[in-house]
């Protein structure tokens, strides 16, 4: 029939062809497909709880089991009085076939079934009944359910058939039978729908994943378009300014000038035109400058009024770096304050600052968590957006727990020797930038 033809046809009609075309695909066109059993998995959920020398032994116990099953099929076969070799042999050989072609030994055990009554009178006798169960049940569980109800329909209409349209000798064959394969389907249904499960939280987590990446970026983004638009902001007006600064300045001078201001003019309106397309729809703009360490102070404070204990130490020579970097370490600082309120309430943080030649050092280490209160669980997003952070520096970081029980975070910021500003006042006076053994400790206690 056409694939028109099939379109036009009645719901039924193309109901039964769906069926039928799935009997040619579960049981005609993959009779000789050669599909050997696979172990156990030996990183599942009982297999990994066992010894080593026991789990390699134990992930071929399916393949010993039905190697089992066909002992027993031969065994009852021997018990048969007439033809006991052939009784007991011929019906084990489908089972043994399930280990490597399940669908070519369900064919088998029929014609093994038609061959034990040729030669002992029954259809069912005691080793072509075991046989067939055990073979539809060993190839329903190796395939998929709509498999197993056309095994188990053919397998009555057999019975049916053959016995002269009596179906209470195949009765009990189709009762035990569809009793078993019912609960291999039910197994075989649960299974795969744990395994769409995981596979959907897997893609949900990496999109998650994903999804948070960007959104750490993007606010590293917004936040640094400040710092840069500043920057630019001082070039086009010291570029303005420059040809006043000169007596009778040649034409090629301030023409050079003004190029530099147009450029940096330029500048700032791609700058805007950026942010506009990384802003959120709720991004309201900053009404303040964005923070550096000098503000780091006032952090401290805010954490201190919620209860945190907090200690701040500073070493070597306290001096003015870069605005990114400032910003970057102040961050990196507040989020590793939060998470030190949100996983470990009750315990105290101690925030260390390195100045030292190639950039900076940072350090934020917090106890085990103390008293009654529970942490509180977050998004995760904390860490993701550090690592931003520092690789967008080109620096290294390392997170992880302490041996009592805490969390430490450690990063390095590098700075070149030629980024270095001047040294800034400090509340123990000025800085020397030469003066490389200062250290400043402050501490706090919580509300």
């Amino acid at each position: 029939m056409t694939e028109t033809q099939t379109k036009t046809s009645s719901p039924e009609f193309r109901a039964a062809a769906g069926a039928i075309d799935g009997l040619r695909n579960d049981l005609l066109r993959q009779v000789s497909a050669y599909r050997p059993l696979p172990p156990l998995n030996p990183d599942g959920r009982v297999v990994r709880r066992l010894p080593e020398g026991m789990r390699r032994r134990v992930v071929w116990t399916p393949h010993a089991l039905v190697l089992f099953a066909a002992f027993v099929v031969m065994m009852a076969g021997f018990a048969e009085w007439d033809y006991r070799f052939l009784m007991g042999v011929v019906p084990a050989i489908p089972v043994a076939m399930t280990l490597i072609r399940p669908v070519a030994a369900f064919w088998a055990s029929m014609l093994a079934t038609v061959f034990c009554g040729v030669l002992g009178g029954d259809l069912w006798n005691p080793s072509s009944f075991i046989a067939q169960v055990v073979v539809m049940v060993v190839v329903a569980a190796r395939t998929r359910p709509r498999t197993a109800a056309w095994m188990w329909l053919l397998t009555l209409l057999f019975g049916v058939l053959v016995e002269a349209g009596d179906p209470s000798i195949t009765a009990p064959l189709a009762t035990l039978s569809a009793f078993a394969l019912l609960v291999v389907a039910v197994v075989q249904i649960r299974r795969d729908a744990e395994r769409e499960v995981t596979v959907q939280r897997t893609v949900t987590a990496v999109e998650r994943d994903r999804r948070t990446l960007l959104e750490e970026r993007t606010t590293i983004a917004r936040e640094l378009h400040d710092v840069v638009a500043h920057h630019m902001s001082v070039v086009a007006i010291q570029a303005e300014a420059a040809p006043y600064r000169v007596e009778n300045p040649p034409p090629e001078l301030e023409q050079a000038f003004v190029t530099i201001r147009e450029n940096a003019v330029a500048a700032l309106t791609e700058l805007r035109r950026v942010l506009g397309v990384v802003r959120a729809e709720d991004y309201e703009a900053p009404d303040a400058p964005q923070p550096t360490l000098a503000a780091l102070d006032g952090l401290l404070d805010n954490v201190r009024e919620t209860g945190l204990e907090t200690e701040k130490v500073i070493t070597g020579a306290v001096r003015e770096l870069p605005q990114g970097v400032e910003l970057s370490a102040y961050r990196i600082v507040q989020e590793a304050l939060s998470n030190s309120l949100r996983h470990a309430p009750g315990a105290s943080a101690r925030v260390e600052l390195g100045y030292v030649l190639g950039g900076l050092g940072l350090r934020v280490v917090n106890g085990p968590p103390r008293g009654l209160v529970k942490p509180s669980p977050g998004a995760g997003h904390g860490i993701t957006g550090m690592r931003e952070r520092v690789a967008m520096l080109n620096g290294e970081m390392t997170a992880g727990t302490t041996g009592d029980g805490g969390y430490e975070i450690a990063v390095f910021l590098p700075v070149p020797l030629s980024d270095g500003p001047e040294p800034r006042e400090t509340a123990g006076g000025t800085a020397d930038a030469r003066d490389a053994d200062t250290v400043v400790v402050e501490r706090g206690g919580g509300a």
